[in-house]
């Protein structure tokens, strides 16, 4: 039987979404996509960060979840660590957390974007969202400023 994840406290809570904000903010300060994730272990220690680095880039694939966890490396304990990002996972990035089997996943906001969520919850994922207001601020300045991007990035 596999052994439950311990729950995050709030001050690790707090510090992964705080990374993750962070990240989403470096993106957007470097011309591309405010989207940040970051990755605890299991003692909710933060192991590693990425943000979406499309446009920096010139790579379509290179969502902020997808960066955080290339910048994570080689792991096994992937199904013990926890994922957050600023923003709903879309279709590719929740796969990546379904193929490394994350069991717990804190989302930042899905009110601009709703991505992958039910899938995850049908493969036993935990998923949280928060609502936090400064990642609706950074999606919502993002759909006013840069209409064309987000359109781009959602696939549109």
């Amino acid at each position: 039987m596999k052994k439950p994840l311990p729950p995050l406290t709030d001050a690790q809570l707090q510090a992964g979404l705080d990374a993750a904000i962070a990240q989403a903010e470096k993106g957007w300060r470097e011309g591309g996509i405010p989207i940040g994730s970051s990755l605890l272990d299991e003692r909710g220690v933060i192991v590693a960060v990425g943000h979406n680095r499309r446009v920096q880039h010139g790579d379509p694939t290179a969502h902020a979840e997808v960066d955080c966890i290339r910048n994570a490396g080689r792991r096994r304990d992937w199904n013990r660590c926890t994922l957050i990002s600023t923003l709903s996972p879309c279709p590719m990035c929740t796969g990546t957390a379904v193929l490394f089997k994350i069991p717990r996943v804190i989302i930042g906001e899905n009110r601009t974007f709703l991505g992958g969520e039910d899938w995850m919850k049908e493969k036993g994922m935990e998923v949280r969202v928060l609502q936090d207001p400064r990642c609706i601020a950074l999606m919502e300045r993002m759909q006013r400023e840069k209409p064309d991007l987000w359109a781009e990035d959602i696939g549109e």
